[in-house]
């Protein structure tokens, strides 16, 4: 699962002993970390040696370990008649023809309806893609880079103008990283070998940053989100505590004074993430698997930027001035990504289905021309997690009907103002903060 990497065609492989017949109870006592079996349309598939070479990463694929993840296999590959020629060699037998379709608690229902659903988004043509859209979003990205680099250099270097081109910088390096985020969903492309380039295009040679360690990151959070353990966008135990169902353990967490988090979030959240810690880990990642083609694309960003900007200010201006648009760039990352999620549902793995796994990870902002272009189109964050690979420009014709379909089963579908919804981050990281005081003080 995951688009994280480029397949190539497997070798043939001749499958061994009969296939056999399993139950959901010994498929779900497999799931450890070195014996891995999951369920995708009733066949039992040993994905133990398979995780490794995940083009997603292992922690993706792993995080499905003992479960069905036939929603999540639908939902991450566009060309499902590809991969399943990867699935071939780990098929190891069926599910018992008296055993349901679904494990656990999932709803059959809802995953009936919701693939009914995907068959009919399928047939309207919604999963194809726009040329033109993605051409006028990569063309206003390198329009917003030339003017900002024109003014200084035809205007001069003033404290105003400098100001004035960080600012344009950072919206044309927020909006790249909309756009590598399409490519690095496959939601551009037909051929997922043409958004794999282009992603290591758009978040490397316009970003600086790493296609895969994105995808590593990013197809996790997809898969599991507001999971502790398995999200990595909530596990931040070290600097916050999120969710009103926090993983204390017996352990006490005293890391930090929790209590204030809604006030030392402004200081340490949005100004660092992505000037601090995202380029801390990004650098370490691509070293530390030798992830060359990935630095290679990274440093010709680095290399461009300095051409520009050395000649007007200086070795030492120029890494002032990269790292205040890094600045602008995550206080607008982070305000946009966690009005989604933060407020939202956070706690431990439920083993739901899709779409209430989704919906009670995510919330979606009004939709306005300012909204769509502000949030790369994640105001329409509930359509984007059902359907990952859908490009963007079709999220507001997908929404009324995955809103029916969730005031049928009664899954709650939450749309709010972009004020209550930067209001709420605030408020979820107070509420947790009281949570953890309270659980510190009494137990």
């Amino acid at each position: 699962m995951g688009g994280g990497g480029q397949l190539t065609e497997p070798e043939e492989k001749v499958i061994g002993p009969a296939a056999g017949v399993y139950t959901w109870e010994e498929v779900q006592s497999h799931c450890s970390r070195n014996d891995q079996w999951l369920v995708i349309n009733r066949k039992v598939y040993d994905i133990t040696q398979w995780a490794k070479r995940h083009p997603g990463g292992i922690r993706v694929i792993s995080h499905y370990a003992g479960e069905d993840a036939s929603e999540a296999f639908t939902a991450f590959h566009p060309d499902l008649e590809f991969v399943r020629k990867f699935l071939k060699p780990l098929l190891i037998g069926e599910l018992a023809a008296t055993e349901p379709s679904q494990d656990r608690n999932k709803n059959a229902t809802i995953i009936q309806d919701f693939h009914t659903l995907r068959t009919k988004v399928e047939r309207e043509g919604l999963f194809q893609a726009r040329p033109l859209f993605f051409c006028l979003h990569l063309s206003h990205i390198l329009l917003l880079e030339a003017l900002a680099w024109m003014i200084v250099w035809i205007w001069g270097t003033s404290w105003t103008l400098t100001f004035l081109s960080a600012v344009m910088l950072a919206t044309a390096q927020l909006q790249a990283g909309w756009l590598q985020h399409d490519f690095g969903h496959l939601s551009v492309f037909k051929k997922s070998s043409w958004n794999h380039l282009l992603h290591k295009f758009a978040i490397g040679h316009l970003k600086g940053a790493s296609a895969n360690w994105w995808n590593h990151r990013h197809y996790q959070h997809h898969a599991k989100p507001n999971i502790f353990s398995k999200d990595p966008d909530v596990n931040m135990l070290h600097v916050f505590v999120v969710g009103a169902t926090q993983p204390y353990g017996i352990k006490k967490i005293k890391y930090m004074p929790y209590h204030y988090q809604h006030q030392y979030f402004f200081l340490v959240g949005p100004p660092l993430l992505i000037p601090v810690y995202f380029h801390i880990q990004i650098i370490r990642t691509m070293i530390s698997r030798h992830d060359w083609v990935d630095l290679a694309w990274s440093l010709s960003y680095y290399l461009r930027y300095l051409c520009c900007a050395v000649p007007m200010y200086g070795l030492f201006g120029s890494v002032l001035l990269i790292t205040f648009v890094r600045f602008l760039e995550s206080n607008w990352f982070v305000w946009v990504t966690q009005m989604n999620h933060l407020p939202m549902n956070i706690d431990h793995d439920q083993q739901q289905d899709w779409l209430s796994m989704q919906l009670h990870a995510t919330c979606n902002i009004e939709q306005s021309p300012f909204n769509d272009w502000f949030s790369g189109h994640l105001n329409f964050q509930i359509e984007h997690h059902l359907f990952p690979t859908m490009p963007r420009h079709n999220y507001h014709l997908v929404a009324p009907l995955v809103r029916a379909l969730c005031e049928k089963h009664g899954v709650p579908y939450q749309v709010k103002t972009m004020w209550r919804g930067l209001v709420d981050v605030f408020r979820s990281l107070k509420n947790s903060g009281d949570l953890w005081l309270d659980a510190y003080l009494h137990k």
